[in-house]
Order: C-alpha cells, then structure tokens, then sequence
C-alpha cells in the first residue's frame, strides 16, 4: 500500500499530535528502502526531507531517538538534529542553547555503546551547536566535552565513553569545513577552536602513548589528529603527536591512519615555518625504508603506497625549505633518494604497483624550487642534482615499458588506458626535465639507442628501444630541437630498427611526427623516413599514428614534398578506403598538393576523387536509402576534408605561426583556383543529390559542409562560384529551410558582403533567406530553435559586416526586430545567446542605419520588456551576463527613450516579479540609468535584481550558483 501521496506530507506535518509522527516516519523509511516503485520511494522521500525541516521536527526528533526504536529510524532523528542545528539556527532562542546541549550531551552518552552511525550523527549535532555558540555562548566547549565524557557514570563503561568523546573530537573540526557560518564568524571560530588545540593534544597524546590503550582507541586517535592538523594546527605543537604516528606504522590496523594523520600534518601549508620540526622528521622517513623493501618483496602494495605518500608530501611541500638548510643537504639527498627508488618501484603501473606515479609532481617541485635560486646556488645544487634527474630519465623510461606481449595481452582495457595515462604524465616529466638536462639528455638518450641498434652481440627487447624513442618524441613533441646535433643521428638510427611489434611501429611514427619541423628544416632527411610512413598507412593498427605523421609532415614540409607527391597520392588512394582515419588522410593530401603547381594539382585531383565523384553519381541515381545516405555522406566529408587543407594562396602552415622560406614560395598562379575549378565540375552532381535528400538534414549539412570548408580556406579565392552557390542556397532555403544553409549564407555574407561585385547575390540571398525565416515565424518557429539560433547568428553578422543590408526596401526590419524580441523568450541557451548578440550589433545602428532607429523609436518598449521579463525570471540565470549586454547597448545608444521606458514598463504592478518591491524597482532603474560605460557594473547589477526577482538574495543556494 502507498501510504505517502497528495497533500498527506502537508497533513501530518501540521498535526499537533506529536507523539502519532514517529509511526508516519517507520512507514516513510521503510517505503524509502524498501519499496520497489521509484515514484513511492521518491515520494517518500520527499515527505521526509519537508518533514526534517519543519518546525514540528524540535519535537518529533527527539521521540525518534528513544531506545526501542530500529538504528534507520534513529539516525534519522539525529540527522534531523544536526539539519535545523546547522541550517536553522537562527530559529533556537538564546535561552533553549543550554538545554539543547545537555540533551545532546546525554543522547551522546546513551548512544556511545549502541549505533554507531547513531552516534555520529549526534556528535555532528553538537559540534555543529558548538560551532554556532563558540567563542561567546560557549567559550570553553572543547574542556567542557572533555570533563563531561571524563566523568563516571550513567551506566556508561569508560572505553565507549573514551570512544564517543574522540568521535566527537574528531567530528568539530570536520564540521567546521563544511560548515555554512558566515565569513566574518569563520575567522573566530577558527581562532576559538585553534585556542582549543591545547585541550585536545594532551589527551590524544596520553591516550596514544599508554601501552594499555585498545586498538580501537588508538585508531580514533590518529584520525581525530588528522582532523584537527586540517585547522592549520602549528607543526611545532603536534610534532610529539606526529612522532608517535611513526612508532604505530609497524602496526598494520594502525598503519593506514597513521600515515593519513602524518601526511595530513606535513602538508599544512603553515608547516613550512616550522624548519627544525621538519628537519627531525626526515630521519623519521628515512627510518621507514626498510619497512618500505619489505613491503616490496611480500608484495604489500598498500603498505609501499602509504610510506611513499609519506616521504612524497615531506619532499614535495617542503623541498625549498629543506634545500636551504645546507648543512643538511645530505638528510635531504637521502630523501630525494627515497623518493627515487619509489618511481623506480618493480613492477608494472597499475596491475602489479600503483605508488610511482604518487612521485611525478615531486621531481616538478624540485626542479622548480632548484631552478628559483639565484645563479650562484642554483650551480651548487645543479652539481649535485643533475646527476640524480639523468637516473631519474633512466627510471621513468623503464617505467615506461611495456610488459611483454603476452602480458600485456591479459590486461584489461581500464588497465592498458591507466598505463598510457601514465605514460602521458611521464612523457609530461620528461618534457620538463629536459628544462634542467638541456642538450645532454638527447645526447644521453641518442647514445643509448645507438648502443641498443648497433650492438650485434647482445639482443635488446623491443620494449627498450620504444621506452628511448619514446622519450625522444616526448622532448620532440614541446620542446624546439632544431638545433640538436643528434637529431640527424636519430633520423639516420630510425630506419634500422626492426619493427615486428605495434607498439614500438606506434611509437617510432609518433617520433618521426615530433620531429616534422626538423624535417622541414632539413628535407634532405626526408627520403629515410617516408617509405615508413608510407608503408604503415597500409596497416589498420597504426591507422591514427601513421596518418597523423603524414598529416604533420604534410603541413610542415609541403614546399619539400613535390618529389614525393605522385608516391604518397598513390599509397594514399590506396589506403584511404581502408584506414579508420581517412579524413586526416584527405587533410593530409591537401597540404600536399598545396605546394604544387596548379597543373599537377588538377592532375592529381582528378586522379584521387574522380572515383568518389563517380560511385556519388551512382548514388545520385538510386533511389534514397539508409545505406546509400552513409556513403553519400562519407563521400561529402571526404571532399570536404581534402578542400579545408587545400589553400595556393597561403604560403603559411596551417597555424599561421610561421612563414617557408622565400626560396620555396611561388607567386599566386592566374586563373580559377583548383578547388573552385572541381567544384564548378561537381556542381551539378551536388546539385542533383541535393534534390533527392533535401528533406535529410545530415545530407544537407554534409554538403553544406564543403562549400562552407572551401570558404573558410580560400575566402576570396571562392569569388567564382558566389553566384551559382548563393542561387543554389536560395533554392536550397526556400524549398526546405535548414539551418545549416543559413550557417553557410552567414560564412558568405561575412566574407563577400563587402564586395561590390559580390554584393548582388548576396544581397538577394540575404533577402531570400530572412523573407523565408520571417514565414516560419509567422506559423511558429518554436520547431525550429536551431533555424532561429542561425537565422539570429546570420542577422547579427550582418550587421556587422554590411549594415547597408538593413537599408533594402525588400528587408522588412520591423519583421526581424520582432522575430528578435520573440527568439529572446525561446528556452535555448544557445538560440538566446545569438539573439542578444543580434540585438547588441543592432542597437548601435540607430545613429546611421534610418530603418533601424525607426525600429527602435517605435517598438523598442517591447525589446526592453522582453529584457526585463527575462531577467525577472523568465530565462536561465546563466544567461543574465547577455541580457545585461543589451540593457547596457540601449543604455549607450537609446539613453532618452530607455529613460521612459524604463519607468513605463517598471510601473506595472508584479512586473517582473511579484518578489520585487517599489523601492528595489526605482534603486534598479537608477542603478542601470547610472553605467553608460562601465559594462562589468551593469551585469553585477542585472545579477543582484534577478536574484531579488527570483527570492534567491541572500540564499545559500544563489551564492554557490
């Protein structure tokens, strides 16, 4: 039977008869846990969470907790406790403070041998009651807890008492960083409770250092020190406390809070005052290394985990103190050393170890702090650190090897993508290092691998010769090596290594990748490594790494490659039907054939997409299905692909960071761009596609997708085929409106907009495709927000390039500011975004474009109202930073009419918020009418009234948002 439903949570929660709520609440809870039906275990739910903060749960959570009742029922008494402790405070009066403590006092007594999830919540309730009266109702609350759990009594043994008393100890700090106390009481009850410390570190001390204590208590100890070490408690006052946690770390069911308590301690950012506090505890961590050995050899993971977080967060917290103690360098070698031999821990990351990677940000650290020394001590400790990050190059590259085959074929897949993880954050090391190590580490790497390939007495395993390419490429890939005198070396090495494995064949693709702008410096070299590039595309299992090579070799060495370019268009059309990665391939071959001369780009073109060109007319003449649609839309993104990379003009790569030398430049070749010349070819074909699948969107956007590709790269260029692609958008447009073809129009306008010759036709598509937009509107464009997010993004641009646009007797602007002021109210995001930035562009054309201002004098009320509404609550408050830029462009551009409007509209009663009174409209008005200049005021303001307008001020839900 559903008990809970309609308005019965309303019902009982306003009886008066408190003593029947307990049996509403069993019934509650056991349809919460126990019920199958979602909706009644939602249900329940619901009544519980009204129930908890009600004001009828002073009384009834205290019935909750008699003895008879079952552990759920009572913890949901005490967590209702702690919920109007903590979030209703307020709401107790000052004279109830003392009764609630010694009830909360005795139910802690009562509960200390029974739940003990129970009795956590209570000591939450009174630490969350302690937080609240500290320091003025209860300065001595931390002695008072101490003296009442001390005392005899009640029936209670000693060790629970002493149990409940530490749960309570470790909960008030715990409590404190969660807590929702405003700031300015934050800072005193931080002091207050600091001043507690000295209450609480005797105790624990004592209770820690008896030989007679349980176990159990001893583990509350350790964790009530970590919760107390959090306040920022001086190192130098709980150091005896934190050399006691090193004596309990032999003890396995003390080791784990042991080492949380000592890495809480030292990772205090105030524990690096505390020198000579610090310098006795690295003697305390170099004492662990032979518990750390044994762990390693009995393959106890956790217990190694724990001592290297230990002297990890003594290392990495404390590294610059420590290597200003010069006197002590040696202590603090060891340490580093320590540390060493963690990265360096046997196994593989993470199947049989899981600690090394702990250590990556201490060598980060270190090398920072080193590197922060004025010159002269910086060469003391590079002399002696130098040395210790070339083992470190050593250990990391051995890490990352791979496992041997047959090994690593039983890992699973979470287990391969942990290691390649780890070997990204280790390449990330390496990188960094290479900072310190300069040129010598890419000697020392070059030697090692020349060794490994030239020694024919003694067989390396492949995994080693990948770990050293590895770390090349790693250097490579971030760091300029043009300059490396063993780059040449390793070009030359590449070709000789024997590749039988995928791994290594990923890894020396990935190398010679890194090394394409060293290639473009030196072409020469080019010809021993392309024939392996080429022959790897052919394999499907280095489809990503190959293609990318080609791709960056492509881009960086085009002026280079026009040797090569028949080979590479051969492999290529071969290969692109069967790699996985055939758009990067199509790139790849646009930066190609970039560099050629046009007759041989023709040539080449034809060569390579005539056999699309011609499965696409096949296509075109069957009759349209799933299957058929997926290869026209493969072939579609194909060509786009291969015309985004397929740029004369530019002389630049394809990042614009750099320019080729003059020497391999070549003036602009006259007439029609080869990409304009192929798609003048193909226009037709796409065009009778186009008639067959203009009712499929993906078809449409694929083929979009070309011509808006081809703008984007020739710009210009594109000049020829204006006319026939803003005829075919127009009809395009007007049979089925897309958003994509408004997408592509506003690419045109942006670019073509300002061409006299140009203009005509975009013009008339301007016109076309804002008359079509206007005529869904007219029906309801509530079913298109993506036509309506475009058609905005399409107006605002616009307005931006060629406000001569808005002049055309043929545009109707009232129709589109209305269409505005209508998108303003869509539920989109993304559709509300473009619409302001419609409005912004529009706004500061009332000064030269006539049929705008007009607009604006007369309906401009309604844009404001819409503005107004939104920021009322009509609209995501994520979106009041772009209501505030149109409040702020009418501000700026409409000031005198704002004036009126603003105090026509405000008047209205309940507008735009019942929530909003009187005064705070007339505060807002002049608030708003004040920031004609300052944009970031204007937005704080919007945010401030919204949250009046939603009855969010001053919550803690609007100050978390």
């Amino acid at each position: 039977m559903v008990f809970f439903g309609c308005n019965s949570a309303f019902f009982v929660l306003q009886t008066r008869r408190v003593e029947f709520l307990p049996i509403f609440f069993i019934l509650a809870l056991h349809q919460l846990y126990y019920d199958p039906n979602i909706e009644n275990k939602n249900l329940a739910q619901k009544w519980l969470m009204q129930a908890q903060v009600s004001p009828q749960a002073w009384q009834f959570c205290w019935a909750l907790l008699c003895p008879d009742k079952v552990p759920e029922i009572q913890y949901f008494g005490a967590s209702a406790l702690h919920t109007k402790i903590s979030r209703y405070w307020s709401d107790i009066p000052s004279d109830q403070y003392e009764t609630l403590k010694t009830q909360l006092f005795s139910q802690i007594a009562c509960f200390s041998s029974g739940s003990k999830m129970v009795l956590t919540r209570l000591c939450v309730a009174l630490a969350s009651l302690a937080l609240n009266t500290m320091p003025e109702a209860w300065p001595g609350a931390v002695p008072e807890m101490v003296r009442v759990f001390q005392e005899e009594g009640g029936g209670v043994d000693g060790r629970a008492r002493c149990l409940a008393l530490l749960e309570l100890l470790t909960v008030l700090p715990e409590e404190f960083q969660t807590s929702r106390l405003p700031q300015y009481r934050k800072g005193q009850v931080r002091g207050a409770l600091g001043r507690e410390w000295g209450s609480v570190c005797p105790l624990l001390q004592q209770l820690l250092r008896r030989g007679d204590s349980p176990g159990a208590v001893k583990a509350r100890v350790l964790r009530c020190l970590s919760s107390w070490v959090l306040l920022d408690v001086p190192l130098s006052e709980s150091e005896g406390l934190v050399e006691d946690c090193f004596t309990a770390l032999p003890d396995p069911e003390l080791f784990d809070t042991a080492v949380e308590a000592i890495v809480n301690a030292i990772s205090q950012p105030d524990s690096q005052r505390y020198v000579n506090t610090l310098l006795k505890l690295v003697p305390q961590v170099l004492s662990l290394q032979e518990q750390l050995r044994e762990a390693i050899q009995n393959g106890d993971m956790e217990t190694s985990h724990g001592i290297c977080r230990i002297a990890v967060a003594l290392g990495e917290n404390h590294s610059r103190s420590l290597l200003e103690q010069v006197e002590h360098w040696q202590g603090f070698l060891a340490l580093v050393n320590m540390i060493m031999f963690c990265t360096g821990i046997p196994g593989h990351y993470p199947v049989n170890e899981t600690t090394s990677s702990l250590t990556l940000t201490f060598w980060y650290t270190l090398q920072d702090d080193i590197m922060s020394f004025d010159p002269e001590r910086q060469a003391v400790y590079l002399q002696v650190y130098r040395p210790v990050y070339f083992q470190l190059v050593d250990v990391l590259l051995h890490k990352a090897q791979f496992p041997s085959d047959q090994e690593y074929a039983s890992w699973s897949s979470d287990e391969k993508e942990q290691f390649r993880i780890y070997r990204v954050d280790i390449s990330d090391t390496l990188m960094y290092v290479y900072e310190m190590l300069g040129a010598e580490l890419l000697s020392n790497l070059y030697e090692k691998l020349g060794r490994i390939l030239t020694n024919t007495e003694q067989a390396s395993s492949w995994q080693h010769t990948e770990a050293l390419l590895y770390g090349f490429q790693s250097i490579a890939e971030t760091i300029d090596v043009n300059y490396s005198d063993v780059i040449p070396g390793l070009i030359g090495l590449i070709p000789r290594i024997s590749i039988n494995n995928v791994q290594l064949a990923d890894t020396v693709m990935f190398t010679i990748g890194a090394l394409a702008e060293w290639l473009a410096d030196h072409p020469v070299m080019l010809s021993s490594v392309l024939p392996l590039v080429l022959q790897a595309l052919g394999n499907p299992d280095l489809s990503v790494s190959s293609v990318s090579t080609l791709k960056k070799i492509c881009r960086e060495c085009k002026f280079d490659l026009p040797p090569y370019a028949t080979n590479i268009v051969a492999v290529s059309q071969v290969c692109v039907c069967a790699t996985s990665q055939c758009m990067w391939l199509m790139q790849a071959l646009g930066f190609l054939l970039s560099a050629l001369p046009v007759e041989e780009i023709l040539r080449n073109l034809h060569s390579l997409i005539t056999p699309y060109i011609q499965q696409l007319e096949k296509l075109a003449d069957e009759t349209p299905n799933p299957s058929n649609k997926l290869a026209i839309i493969h072939i579609l993104g194909l060509l786009s692909n291969l015309f985004t990379t397929l740029d004369i003009s530019k002389q630049e790569d394809e990042s614009g960071e750099g320019t080729a030398p003059p020497v391999k430049t070549a003036p602009p070749p006259p007439g029609p761009n080869p990409v304009v010349v192929v798609l003048q070819q193909v226009f037709a074909l796409i065009q009778t596609v186009l008639s067959k699948w203009l009712n499929d969107s993906q078809v449409v956007e694929a083929v979009c997708a070309i011509f808006e590709k081809s703008v984007r790269t020739l710009l210009h260029d594109f000049a020829p085929m204006v006319s026939q692609l803003s005829e075919m958008l127009g009809q395009m447009y007007s049979t089925i409106p897309q958003a994509s073809a408004l997408d592509l129009t506003r690419q045109m306008v942006h670019i073509f907009a300002s061409e006299t010759d140009n203009f005509p036709p975009i013009k008339a598509l301007f016109e076309l495709v804002t008359s079509v937009t206007l005529s869904i509107f007219q029906q309801g464009p509530r079913d298109h927000p993506d036509i309506v997010d475009s058609f905005m993004q399409l107006q605002a641009q616009a307005l931006k390039r060629k406000p001569d646009l808005f002049l055309s007797e043929s545009l109707d602007v009232k129709a589109v500011f209305h269409c505005g002021v209508l998108s303003l109210k869509f539920p989109e995001a993304p559709t509300v975004k473009s619409t302001c930035l419609f409005f912004t562009e529009l706004l500061p054309r009332c000064s030269d474009v006539p049929p705008v201002a007009r607009v604006v004098q007369e309906d401009g009320k309604l844009l404001l109202q819409a503005v107004l509404e939104a920021i009322g609550g009509g609209s995501s408050r994520s979106l009041m930073d772009q209501f505030a830029e149109v409040l702020f462009s009418l501000n700026k551009h409409c000031f005198p009419l704002l004036t009126v409007w603003l105090k026509e509209a405000l008047q209205a009663a309940g507008f735009p918020s019942t929530r909003v009174t009187t005064e705070q409209k007339d505060t807002f008005t002049q608030q708003i009418l004040r920031e004609r200049v300052n944009k970031r005021r204007v937005k704080d303001i919007v945010k401030e009234f919204t949250l009046v307008c939603r009855g969010l001020h001053g919550t803690e839900y609007a100050a978390e948002y």
